[in-house]
């Protein structure tokens, strides 16, 4: 009944949130901030997160993908094997426990997955292998913003495969981009894969399918003939002298926003 949910609708926009999205959801009462960068989600929100993963975990499981839970705590061992724990720098919330041994709040969890991969998989006859968790993440924005978009907890989902050769990395590869496809489709919303930087995590190549809206990305470039597009610091060095030709199809216009 309504008289008892709790649900602390508002008329006014508050002062502090800057765009469309921040101002609805604090005003039709699915969250409240604590601190900067920090909310509660209330019943409404937490009911729609619950529905969204359910969709999530349906498409992954029948991709074939595995769930699994790792902890929010890092050992900062793991991260200072693979150079992060330098690299991440002032991003990272970093503890130390009463024996001053130094851990972090996860940002994301290559490390901690890798680990129980290397340890746990012994032979390539177990290979493909994909995983995938939805759980807080934290990360120490120096100025958050937007909302629950850019946040210091927030909720995530991460996937991580595991393949034998590059072919199979291929074809895993696409049925990622299938299921999130699929994923988008169920949620009803409008969705262009984008080609990306990898950051922080470091890859050959990314692409993610962002669904449209007005915060898009600046310097985002678009072809028609080939229905993709690229965020501009991710394109050739041509392209970032302004090229207006797309180096995809080497001949179509690109559409710059």
């Amino acid at each position: 009944r309504w008289s008892r949910a709790l649900i602390p609708t508002l008329k006014e926009d508050p002062a502090d949130a800057e765009v469309v999205s921040h101002r609805l959801m604090i005003r039709a009462g699915l969250l409240r901030p604590v601190a900067r960068g920090v909310y509660t989600y209330l019943p409404l929100l937490l009911r729609s997160i619950r529905k969204v993963s359910r969709i999530i975990r349906e498409e992954l499981d029948r991709m074939g993908a595995v769930e699994l839970l790792p902890p929010i705590l890092h050992p900062a061992e793991l991260w200072q094997e693979t150079g992060r724990w330098e690299l991440y720098g002032p991003l990272m919330m970093r503890v130390t426990d009463r024996h001053d041994r130094e851990y972090a709040l996860g940002p994301t969890h290559e490390e901690i997955v890798t680990d129980l991969i290397r340890r746990e998989v012994r032979s390539y006859r177990q290979l493909p292998l994909s995983v995938y968790q939805i759980q807080t993440k934290y990360r120490d924005e120096i100025r958050p913003r937007f909302g629950v978009m850019r946040a210091r907890e927030f909720l995530m989902k991460d996937a991580y495969s595991f393949d034998a050769d590059e072919a199979s990395m291929a074809d895993t590869y696409q049925k990622f981009h299938d299921a999130y496809c699929a994923i988008f489709d169920r949620c009803g919303l409008a969705y262009r894969a984008v080609e990306a930087e990898a950051g922080e995590i470091g890859a050959r190549a990314a692409m993610v399918p962002p669904a449209s809206a007005p915060r898009a990305p600046r310097g985002t470039t678009s072809c028609r003939r080939v229905i993709s597009s690229s965020r501009s610091k991710s394109l050739t060095h041509q392209a970032r002298r302004r090229s207006t030709r797309c180096r995809n199809c080497s001949g179509s216009r690109l559409n710059r926003s």
